[in-house]
């Protein structure tokens, strides 16, 4: 039995059908809790708020909820254990704070479907929880998770060992399904899929790369040496890209279409460049909310199944792509 106590399979097709094909995720976390003046410019980023601000957490999952999402991402993509030893907290707070992120999105999803699905014909579907694990890079701060390059003594065993607590303890938290977000490389890929099946994960899992070019991962490997792996990994329910620009997602679709038969996602941040290193935006194309609308449609055509934002993205951004998706037909709703 594995930590979940949960057969896998199911719930990501269930929504997919209720959705009527294709699923909406939500957008940038970080985003929304600064707009909501939340200062996060820390090495834990987003989960700095599991600390100091777990209401404004729940504030922002509920508005992506409103928004139409029928997937919440946890706001656990850089709270890693070694990332909370590092600000002086214990083992056991860290874990406590990792079973609270998640907590606090089941929670927020609960109170919103029982008040939604009071409300006859709402185009709300009951939204799954996906607890967010963010790449190595990404608990590093450094921008690696957009270069892939971790240095020469990380290995196979290195990165299973940084990932396997976190995992355990989402898991066992009580997410429906698991997202592994900003993967840049086919090494952590494996990681990500070994880990799954050595813990006997019983839930559903997606794993997404980003990508630099619109043609590779950021290690510059290819996306058919990454999905071959990924291919073979039973417990791993779908594949995607999340946090690349917009505009490289028509040809990643296509690509990915070719390569693998498993569900695709596709969460694009609005299409600033985040330099890793200087801690800032730096101008560049952008998607605005209306582009998105037009995209999502594209995007959910050429073969996406589960489309949503990243960083940048915001709740009108997310509105946009659910009402172009839901437009046209009743949202099933259970």
């Amino acid at each position: 039995m594995g930590y979940g106590g949960r057969r896998a399979g199911g719930v990501l097709e269930d929504l997919l059908e209720k959705a009527g094909g294709c699923a909406v995720i939500d957008g940038g976390f970080a985003t929304q809790l600064e707009k909501h003046g939340a200062s996060i410019n820390d090495p834990l980023w987003s989960a700095l708020c599991l600390i100091k601000d777990p209401a404004l957490i729940k504030l922002v999952h509920w508005e992506y909820l409103e928004a139409g999402a029928d997937v919440l991402v946890t706001s656990s993509y850089q709270a890693t254990i070694p990332g909370f030893l590092s600000r002086g907290l214990s083992i056991e707070e860290g874990e406590s704070l990792l079973e609270k992120s998640v907590k606090l999105a089941v929670e927020t999803r609960d109170r919103f479907w029982n008040n939604a699905k009071k409300v006859p014909e709402n185009s709300y579907n009951r939204a799954l929880v996906a607890a967010s694990i963010g790449s190595y890079g990404a608990y590093l701060a450094d921008g690696s998770e957009y270069s892939g390059y971790y240095g020469m003594d990380i290995d196979l065993a290195k990165l299973k060992d940084f990932h396997r607590r976190r995992l355990q303890v989402l898991v066992k938290a009580g997410a429906d399904i698991l997202a592994f977000e900003t993967i840049p490389n086919k090494l952590e890929a494996q990681a990500c899929a070994e880990l799954l099946e050595e813990e006997n994960v019983e839930i559903q899992s997606w794993i997404c790369f980003s990508s630099m070019d619109g043609e590779n991962a950021p290690s510059g490997e290819s996306f058919e040496e990454c999905l071959e792996i990924l291919n073979k990994a039973d417990r791993v329910s779908a594949v995607g890209i999340n946090c690349a620009p917009p505009h490289f997602m028509e040809s990643l679709i296509c690509k990915f279409k070719k390569l693998t038969d498993k569900p695709i996602a596709v969460y694009p941040n609005s299409g600033e460049v985040w330099d890793g290193r200087a801690k800032r935006w730096l101008p560049s194309q952008c998607f605005g909310d209306d582009k998105f609308e037009l995209y999502a449609t594209r995007w959910r055509d050429l073969g996406a199944k589960l489309i949503g934002g990243c960083c940048r993205t915001t709740p009108s951004t997310i509105q946009a792509i659910s009402k172009a998706l839901k437009k046209g037909g009743k949202v099933e709703n259970s």
